[in-house]
Order: structure tokens, then C-alpha cells, then sequence
């Protein structure tokens, strides 16, 4: 017989209140929502916090347990929202404080959990602290806020060291003093309009435990927090002595990231996090050289889950994915810590496209490849995602199987890293498209007024509407899988796999009465059937206790 994966449950029409068993968060599944690409309230081409409010049902119906919003604080925009001018306030493009907490509120009755992101490594140059330490000039106190130094040289024409910014280039910037002469250096790790705060500083540190208390009383569920292998930096802030820092970054412990000083940082946050009931997290932006060293942002008394950056890098390939996974909780085990998964986020080429094209191109590619193969292995390593241990997270957009828009013309990328010589390849516009609603109408539902990054013919096929309850559908498939997950405590709980015996390049473990079976192939395997089909992103065909998996299709079983 046939199997294929079967249409989602009807949506109920009750609404809940956040309550949830204890420890929600250790197998939760966390969506995030770029606020500028998800949903335009008022026609201006930029979605917005009241877009989001309006679609939360959406994805109370597709099965998610928590909404992470990327920043939507007061910013210039420099970097779409990462260099904050004011914590405490919402950006104008984004709406108001008020809608912020309209969007907690109704989450919050929709059985959703909110978390914000935080910034904490750096400013925007138009923070108030900043502006002011322009003002004020060398030696001022509002200067120690911020790492300002002498520059290097006979007039201090050079930077005060050899660190590269990650967007490229110094990552130092002279400023002009108030009497009009060039005086010291700033350090910025990102854009120029992102100057570093110095966390040695006991300001900067009373400043953040403010801004952490200002969302925790408004009801926020918890935060992600930007760069947080950043902050601080080796004392001394000693050169490197390499002009190729880009490629060394994810492979060694760099002087101004992962310096052990953060995880004191980290141990003061947690202790206002415990004072709040509700069980609210921290979420690590970690890149670290190894998924051990992840693991030290997770310890019991820091924070609750890391981003497993190392699992999103690798490739559509069996063995790769045993080690990382293997290693991923080989490393959580001992700091009690949930492992996660995440295949796709607002900086990384979508996984639709990197598993379309051959294997060591990175996470940032300009290359459409082969569609149909990208979108069957997206599928199936969305389906091994769902099935591991820990919880998972989602990027808007990918439950739609959405590819990067690889073709958008120069003239529209706004990504600050693509107008800089050297550094990122500047291509996270092409995953930042918004994302289709309708099949038809302007921007394909996403609002009245266009979009604000042009979106692709046929988007409106790829829609929310095109594709509800269209049996085989990325859709269907993905609120199916999350209807299962949350039916079965042997899906996300727990922190080991079971390997089993498998063929090569199929990866097949067990989970209680539950089996997941991938095969990365591109031919079909035959494998023994393990029970019931529960959940198949590929036709799969059984006959005789055999079952006949396709190339790149992963299989649900219940042996049960």
C-alpha cells in the first residue's frame, strides 16, 4: 500500500491562556517571525507588530508553542533592527508600545509564548549614551561605556589593533572630536553604526538588568539574545595578528568572542529571570568553535537553550548528521540542557536552497540550484528535525517550503554587509523576502502597499492559501508533524537516540515506541517497515514488512 502523509487536524476555535506542562520550553517548537517580513497592517510595505497580532491564530493552528520576534526597538535601521537606539520603546515602523502588548496579550490567550530578542553587545551610534559620548570628548565617563581608544601611529592614524569588524573591515572607526580634530577609535565588531558597549563598565551591566525587568513586567516569555558569545572582550584588547579573521570565526576562541567573562554576565541575568513565574527562558545566539563550548552557555545556573549553529552547517548527509547529532547531545547531557535544532534563520541562506545545491558552498549561497531536489530534501530534514530529542525551531516561511530569492537586483538589497568590500557575502536579503498569504493581490497578501524587498512571480503558489489543506502540501506536511509531535511524549522529550541498523546514507533511530527513518540518498532504499506510517514526506510504499523508501524522504513509525 501507499502511505503519505495525511491532512492536519481541523484548528480548534477555543482559545487557551499560557499555562503548559513545566519545563515547556526543553521540547518546544519556537517560530521565528522576521516582524518586517511576516505580516503589513497599514500598507506602508513593512510588516509590523499589529500584522503579527492579526496572524497569531495562523500559527496557534499550525501547532507551534512559542513566537520569537526579531528586534523591533527604536533603530535607525542600520542593520535591520540590531542596532537599537532605546530598549525601552518600539520602533515607529514596527507601531507602539501598546501594540507590543496587544500582541502578548492575545498570544498569551492563544496558548503562545513570546520571546524578544536582546541586544546586549552593542548600541546603535544613536543610542543617547553614545551621542553623548561623542559630545562630551576623551576622558569623559560617558566614553567608558563604550571602548574608545587612542589610535595607533605618530597623529594615532591607525586603529588601536588588528580586529576586523564581521561585516568587514576595521572594526574601528575614528571619530571626529567635539573641536573638529580627529581624535580616538570606537570599536564596532559589526557596522559602524553598531559601537560596542563595554561590559567592565558597571553601567552597561545595571543598564541591561533594567532593560531585562522593563519586558519581563510587560509579559514577555523569554529572550534570544543577540551575539551572546560577544561582550566581553580579552583584557588588554590584544591584535590577533591575522588579516583572514572572517575565516577563522566558528573555529577558534577569538579575543572579543566566547571569553569566559560572559557566563558571569549570564549567572547575574538568571537570577532575575527566576524571581518571574512562568517558567521564562534565555536563548543563546552562540557561535562557538565547538557544540561543547555551546554547552557551557547552558549550565544550570545560565542560561536555557543555545542555538546549535554546528547542526544548521551541515550537510544533507547521513553520516554528518549522526556525529552532529550524537555530539550535540553527547555535550547537553551533562549540563542538563535540551539539545536544538534549527535548519533555517533571517542570516543563513534557506535550507529549500542550500540542500538544492552541492555540499560546501557554506550557509550564504546566490545559487538557485536544482528546486524540486531542494525543496524533497527540505522536507525530509525538516521531518529528522521534528523527530530528535530537544526542541526545535522554525523560520517563517519555511513550513511553506520558501526558497531564497537569489535573483533580486543590486539596486534593492538593503543587507548593511552587501555594501562592504569585504566580510559577509551580504546575501540575507534573499531570505527576508516577505512571505505570501494569497495566491493573489498585492504582495500576495503580506499587505496593501506592496513590499519593501520585491517578492517573485509564482509566490502566490507557494502561499498560505494555495496551500492549506491541499493533501502533499509543505504546509499540510509541517501541521501534521506538529500534530504528532505534540500527541506523542516520545517525540522532543528526552536526550538520547536509539541507532538502528540501516543502509547506507539512511539514518534510522528508535525513540520508545517511535521510529524515524531518512533516507539523504537519491535512490530509493528498502528498509524493514517498523509499524504504522504515522507521517512520510515522500510516497512510501510497503509490502510484505518491507517498506520502499524514496531518495530524499524521511518516515514516521509507531511501532505501537
Amino acid at each position: 500500500m501507499s502511505q503519505q502523509h495525511s491532512a492536519a487536524p481541523a484548528p480548534t476555535s477555543t482559545t487557551a491562556t499560557v499555562a503548559g506542562h513545566r519545563d515547556w520550553w526543553r521540547d518546544a517548537v519556537i517560530y521565528q517571525v522576521y516582524p518586517r517580513s511576516f505580516a503589513d497592517s497599514n500598507g506602508d510595505g513593512m510588516g509590523d507588530l499589529e500584522g503579527v497580532r492579526t496572524r497569531l491564530p495562523y500559527l496557534r493552528d499550525l501547532g507551534v508553542d512559542a513566537v520569537w520576534l526579531s528586534p523591533f526597538y527604536a533603530s535607525p535601521q542600520a542593520d535591520a533592527g540590531y542596532d537599537v537606539a532605546d530598549y525601552r520603546a518600539v520602533d515607529p515602523v514596527f507601531g507602539s508600545l501598546l501594540d507590543a502588548d496587544a500582541l502578548i496579550r492575545d498570544a498569551h490567550a492563544l496558548g503562545l509564548r513570546i520571546i524578544v530578542d536582546l541586544v546586549p553587545n552593542h548600541s546603535s551610534d544613536q543610542h543617547e549614551w553614545f551621542k553623548r559620548a561623542l559630545a562630551e570628548g576623551p576622558g569623559s565617563p560617558s566614553r567608558d561605556r563604550y571602548h574608545f581608544r587612542p589610535g595607533k601611529g605618530a597623529a594615532g592614524e591607525l586603529p588601536p589593533n588588528d580586529w576586523e569588524s564581521i561585516f568587514g573591515g576595521p572594526a574601528w572607526t575614528r571619530v571626529t572630536e567635539p573641536d573638529g580634530t580627529p581624535g580616538e577609535w570606537y570599536l564596532h565588531l559589526f557596522a559602524p553604526e553598531q559601537p560596542d558597549f563595554n561590559w567592565e563598565h558597571p553601567a552597561v551591566g545595571d543598564e541591561f538588568r533594567s532593560i531585562l525587568r522593563f519586558w519581563l513586567d510587560m509579559g514577555v516569555d523569554g529572550f534570544r539574545i543577540d551575539v551572546a558569545h560577544g561582550m566581553v572582550k580579552a583584557e588588554g584588547l590584544p591584535d590577533l595578528g591575522s588579516h583572514e579573521q572572517l575565516k577563522l570565526l566558528g573555529n577558534d576562541v577569538m579575543p572579543f568572542f566566547d571569553q569566559d567573562g560572559v557566563h558571569d554576565i549570564y549567572r547575574q541575568w538568571r537570577l532575575i529571570l527566576d524571581e518571574y513565574s512562568g517558567e521564562r527562558i534565555f536563548v543563546a545566539e552562540a557561535w562557538t568553535p565547538t557544540v561543547e563550548r555551546t554547552a557551557n552557555y547552558v549550565r544550570p545556573d545560565e542560561l536555557h537553550q543555545a542555538f546549535n549553529f554546528q547542526y544548521l552547517g551541515t550537510h544533507w548527509d547521513a553520516e554528518e548528521l549522526r556525529t552532529v547529532i550524537d555530539r550535540t547531545l553527547d555535550a547537553m547531557r551533562p549540563v542538563g540542557a535540551p539539545a536544538t535544532w534549527v535548519l533555517s534563520n533571517h542570516d543563513v541562506t534557506r535550507h529549500a536552497t542550500r540542500f538544492a545545491n552541492p555540499p560546501g558552498l557554506g550557509t550564504q549561497i546566490r545559487l538557485a540550484g536544482d528546486r524540486a531536489l531542494g525543496l524533497r530534501r527540505a522536507r525530509a530534514a525538516s521531518l529528522l528535525m521534528l523527530a530528535l530529542p530537544g526542541s526545535a525551531y522554525v523560520y517563517q516561511g519555511e513550513e511553506l517550503g520558501l526558497p531564497d530569492v537569489v535573483d533580486l537586483p543590486d539596486e534593492v538589497r538593503q543587507d548593511p554587509a552587501y555594501f562592504r568590500g569585504a566580510g559577509q557575502d551580504g546575501f540575507r536579503d534573499g531570505c527576508r523576502v516577505p512571505i505570501p498569504w494569497t495566491r493573489t493581490g498585492s504582495s500576495y497578501g503580506f499587505g496593501d502597499g506592496g513590499s519593501w524587498l520585491p517578492q517573485p512571480a509564482g509566490w502566490g503558489e507557494l502561499s498560505v492559501e494555495a496551500q492549506t489543506g491541499e493533501p502533499g502540501s509543505t504546509l499540510e506536511l509541517y501541521r501534521t508533524a506538529l500534530a504528532v509531535r505534540r500527541a506523542r511524549p516520545d517525540l522532543g522529550a528526552g536526550d538520547a537516540v536509539e541507532w538502528l541498523r540501516a543502509p547506507e546514507g539512511v539514518v534510522a533511530f528508535r525513540r520508545g515506541e517511535f521510529v524515524c527513518v531518512a533516507n539523504t540518498t537519491g535512490e530509493s532504499v528498502a528498509v524493514p517497515a517498523h509499524g504504522r506510517v504515522l507521517l512520510a514526506s515522500g510516497e512510501v510504499t510497503e509490502a510484505d514488512g518491507e517498506a520502499k523508501v524514496p531518495a530524499d524522504t524521511t518516515v514516521w513509525w509507531s511501532r505501537a
